[in-house]
C-alpha cells in the first residue's frame, strides 16, 4: 500500500467521505421500491449485501464474500456478472451498463459498456452514468477514481462529460448523471462538466464543506459536513427541494430520467439514525418500506430505489457532532480499494 501525506484539511475530508461507506459495511438485505417491473427490487436474497447500486432497469447488490448479484432488465446484458464473480469491493450501475471495482483495483465492466483505458489498475472507485429513456438506446458513460486523486472517464462523450477539467488532481469522490459529471475535491468543492441544460453542473455557492455527490438524469446532490444537503439542477419533481428538517444525513442518492419528461425524478437521504427521507416523484419518493429503520446504505435508479436494511446491528441514533468527535488523523490513503489503515 502506497503511503500518501496528506495535509490536515484533505486528511479531515478523506475521513468524512468514509463516514458513510463505513456506515454501509454492516451487512444486510436489500430492500426495493418504486417501478418494479423487471423485477429490480425485490428479488435479492439473502442478509450479506455491504453494497448496492441501481441503474436504468437493473440493480447490483455486492455481498460480503466479493460477488455480485444483479437483478431486473438485461437486455444489454447488464445483470450478467463476467467470471470470475469474485473479489470485488465496489459496484456502480449505469443506464445500460454495470461496473465492479475489484481488489486489485481493476474495474470489470458488462452491458453496453466500453472497457475503462489502460492501465486498468489503482483505482479506488467507480461512477457509471447514462440512462433508460426513450429509444434509441444509447450506452453512458464511466468514471474512474485513481489512488493518486485522478479522474479517468470513457464511453459517450456527447456533451463532453468525459473530459475532465484541469487540474485532473486531489480528487477523493466522483458521480455520473445523463451525460454529466461530478468530482468532490480534498479541499470539499465540487467540480461539474458536460450536459448543463438544467443547471445539474452549475453547483451553489459556497461551493465548500461538501463531503459526497449524487448524480442523476439531470439534477445534482451534495452533502455537506454539517448533515445537511444542498440540491440543484432540474426540479420539475421537486426533486431538489429537501425535507425539513435538513440535518443528520449520512448518504445521498439521485435518480430519475427524462425520457418521460423527468416525472421520475427523486432523491434521498440516509439519515445517522438509520432512516431514509426521500422526495421528488410520489410514487419513487413517499414509499420507503416500513419498518423505516436500520438502513445502511441508499441507492437510486431511474424510477426504483434502494437500500440495505440491516436487523443484526442496532444503528443507534446519533448527531453529527458526535460522529465527528472520534475523528482521528488519516495518515494513508489506499491504492486499491482496500480499508484505511490506522
Amino acid at each position: 500500500m502506497r503511503r500518501i501525506a496528506l495535509a490536515a484539511p484533505a486528511a479531515i475530508l478523506l475521513q468524512l467521505c468514509l463516514v458513510a461507506a463505513a456506515f454501509a459495511q454492516v451487512p444486510g438485505s436489500i430492500v426495493g421500491w418504486g417501478a418494479c417491473q423487471y423485477n429490480q427490487c425485490n428479488s435479492f436474497q439473502g442478509a450479506d449485501f455491504v453494497a448496492i447500486a441501481a441503474g436504468g432497469a437493473h440493480s447490483l447488490g455486492l455481498r460480503a464474500d466479493g460477488s455480485i448479484e444483479a437483478q431486473g432488465w438485461a437486455f444489454w446484458g447488464q445483470c450478467s456478472v463476467p467470471e470470475p464473480n469474485a473479489d470485488f469491493t465496489a459496484v456502480a450501475a449505469g443506464g445500460t451498463h454495470s461496473l465492479g471495482l475489484k481488489v486489485d483495483g481493476s474495474i470489470v465492466a458488462w452491458g453496453a459498456a466500453y472497457n475503462p483505458p489502460e492501465p486498468n489498475a489503482d483505482f479506488v472507485a467507480v461512477a457509471a452514468g447514462g440512462i433508460v429513456t426513450l429509444p434509441p438506446y444509447t450506452p453512458g458513460h464511466s468514471l474512474g477514481l485513481k489512488a493518486d486523486g485522478r479522474i479517468v472517464a470513457w464511453g459517450d462523450n456527447w456533451a463532453g462529460q468525459c473530459d475532465v477539467p484541469e487540474p485532473n488532481s486531489n480528487f477523493v469522490a466522483i458521480a455520473a448523471g445523463d451525460r454529466y459529471s461530478l468530482g468532490l475535491k480534498t479541499d470539499g468543492s465540487i467540480v461539474a462538466w458536460g450536459d448543463n441544460s438544467e443547471g445539474q453542473c452549475s453547483v451553489p455557492e459556497p461551493n465548500t464543506d461538501f463531503v459526497a455527490v449524487a448524480a442523476a438524469a439531470d439534477h445534482s446532490l451534495g452533502l455537506k459536513v454539517d448533515g445537511t444537503i444542498v440540491a440543484w439542477g432540474n426540479n420539475n419533481s421537486g426533486q431538489c427541494n429537501v425535507p425539513e428538517p435538513n440535518a443528520d444525513f449520512v448518504a445521498i442518492a439521485a435518480g430519475g430520467e427524462v425520457g418521460y419528461g423527468g416525472f421520475y425524478s427523486h432523491s434521498l437521504g440516509l439519515k445517522v439514525d438509520g432512516s431514509i427521507v426521500a422526495w421528488g416523484w410520489g410514487e419513487i419518493s413517499g414509499n420507503v418500506p416500513a419498518p423505516n429503520a436500520g438502513f445502511v446504505a441508499i441507492a437510486a435508479g431511474n424510477a426504483h430505489s434502494l437500500g440495505i436494511r440491516t436487523e443484526s446491528v442496532a444503528v443507534e441514533p446519533a448527531t453529527w457532532g458526535a460522529i465527528k468527535a472520534q475523528f482521528r488523523p488519516v495518515e494513508q490513503r489506499p491504492s486499491n480499494g482496500q480499508h484505511l489503515q490506522d
